[in-house]
């Protein structure tokens, strides 16, 4: 497999060519496609894989009996899924994971790590670089809490779409969620977000079309 490219992800920082290849033989990695839609992970499951997105983006899912979806969050390329679960094999996975197109994932088998290898320069740096993921993947779920807090769906709209603006940092951007998952995102009603979105663009806080936004700063 080409490290050139998985140098630049958070996992294989800071490791050289035959350290990622030694890392990659050690974890048993493989390389698997799915199609969009395609469920990844089940929630049930046990695992000590982690996915690696080398193309494309996976979505984080809750989804109960009764067909209601909640969406967690999204995992474009570059980006990992199910570490946690990876780490702790022996429990269950609380979420589905699918696909959010069609991409390619590089699997990784963590479970067990750190009890079985002898010590060695990439594990601890793939150690510390776990970490960070963790660090990382925390930022994003308080993120999602700080989103779903406001009573109303004006607010959970305002506060996830000036938090992507800020991470961006520009006011004109795309959203990696469509309509539905959106909704499913922040805890609302499909329907009702909608009619908020249109009210929000008759009063001229924003523009938008599909998944692209255009916040509207109000007039001095």
């Amino acid at each position: 497999m080409d490290t050139n490219s998985l140098h630049q992800t958070l996992l294989f920082q800071r490791m050289s060519d035959d350290e990622i290849r030694l890392c990659l033989a050690t974890l048993y990695a493989s390389e698997k496609k799915f199609r969009k839609g395609q469920i990844i992970f089940h929630a049930g499951d046990l695992t000590d894989r982690m996915g690696l997105v080398l193309s494309g983006s996976v979505t984080i899912e809750s989804n109960d009996l009764w067909g209601n979806c909640t969406i967690l969050s999204h995992v474009p390329t570059g980006q990992f899924f199910a570490e946690t679960y990876a780490l702790l094999p022996e429990e269950v996975m609380l979420v589905d994971v699918r696909a959010n197109e069609d991409c390619r994932i590089l699997f990784l088998t963590i479970g067990g790590l750190f009890g079985k290898l002898p010590p060695s320069a990439w594990k601890e740096k793939l150690t510390g670089n776990l970490l960070l993921i963790s660090a990382h993947k925390n930022l994003t779920l308080s993120g999602r809490s700080f989103h779903t807090s406001p009573k109303s769906a004006r607010g959970r709209i305002l506060s996830y779409l000036n938090t992507v603006s800020l991470q961006k940092r520009t006011a004109e951007f795309d959203i990696p969620f469509d309509r539905q998952q959106l909704a499913d995102y922040l805890n609302l009603e499909r329907t009702n977000m909608s009619k908020e979105l249109t009210r929000m663009k008759r009063d001229g806080i924003l523009e938008c079309r599909k998944n692209h936004f255009r916040l509207i700063r109000p007039k001095e």
